[in-house]
């Protein structure tokens, strides 16, 4: 049975947010990758003493879950629910300012914005387009709450993406999830989660620096006719090239 948290309970989950620290180690766990204590502490700047004394608190509310492996200590998110907290309330949040550092920086900065993994799904601009260009070919349905319709069962069948499993999997088949850098929906839940796997595995994506990922030369093309759109369509903004090479 479902129980409602009471005041007390949501404001000690709130608490383990309103932190700096602890904020970017949940915002950098959206990769969906296990972390080390020592690779989170080098993220924020702080002692690993600090680092401990943060995550001890992250996985005693429940946000994280960790694991001991020799003398390492990995962390990661506690579930998608957790990525799904993290990602909404990142959505809500006031959009950074624009920093004046360096063209590495900003690249890397526009890159993350165009494209990346919110914990196992796609997110960014290319996310809220793929969304969008489902709907449009009435792949999915978002008229009485988004679902999947009988058109997209064929599409996912033509890609590869087998919708049973998905259908048993513990959560929501279809879900949207509120954009950080756009302020709209990317797909979540189990197919968005599929989808992005899918991806992957045809080459269509190939992952960049941190959370970022890219079109392949193959992929752009590939995926923007499964979505009947032209690559244009997908094509990073001028301010999202990374230089082709390392970002």
């Amino acid at each position: 049975m479902t129980t409602v948290a009471d005041g007390p309970a949501l404001a000690r989950l709130a608490a383990l947010l309103a932190d700096d620290t602890r904020a970017r180690f949940c915002l950098a766990l959206l990769d969906g990758r296990a972390w080390t204590a020592g690779e989170l502490a080098r993220l924020a700047g702080v002692a690993p003493s600090t680092t401990s004394d943060h995550l001890t608190r992250l996985v005693s509310g429940g946000l994280l879950v960790e694991q001991r492996q020799g003398r390492h200590r990995y962390v990661r998110l506690a579930d998608p629910s957790v990525a799904q907290l993290i990602e909404d309330l990142a959505g809500h949040a006031p959009a950074p300012p624009t920093p004046a550092g360096s063209l590495r920086a900003a690249r890397a900065g526009a890159a993350l914005a165009y494209a990346r993994t919110c914990y196992d799904h796609l997110a960014g601009r290319l996310g809220v387009r793929l969304r969008d260009a489902l709907l449009a070919r009435r792949l999915l349905d978002d008229s009485d709450g988004l679902a999947l319709t009988s058109n997209g069962l064929d599409w996912l069948a033509g890609l590869g993406v087998p919708v049973a499993p998905l259908r048993a999997a513990r959560r929501p088949l279809v879900r949207d999830c509120l954009d950080w850098t756009e302020r709209r929906s990317h797909l979540a839940g189990a197919l968005g989660a599929a989808l992005c796997d899918r991806f992957f595995e045809v080459g269509w994506l190939s992952r960049g620096s941190g959370r970022a990922v890219r079109l392949t030369p193959a992929g752009g093309p590939a995926l923007a006719a499964a979505l009947g759109l032209a690559p244009a369509d997908l094509a990073p903004d001028a301010a999202a090239d990374t230089g082709g090479g390392r970002a």
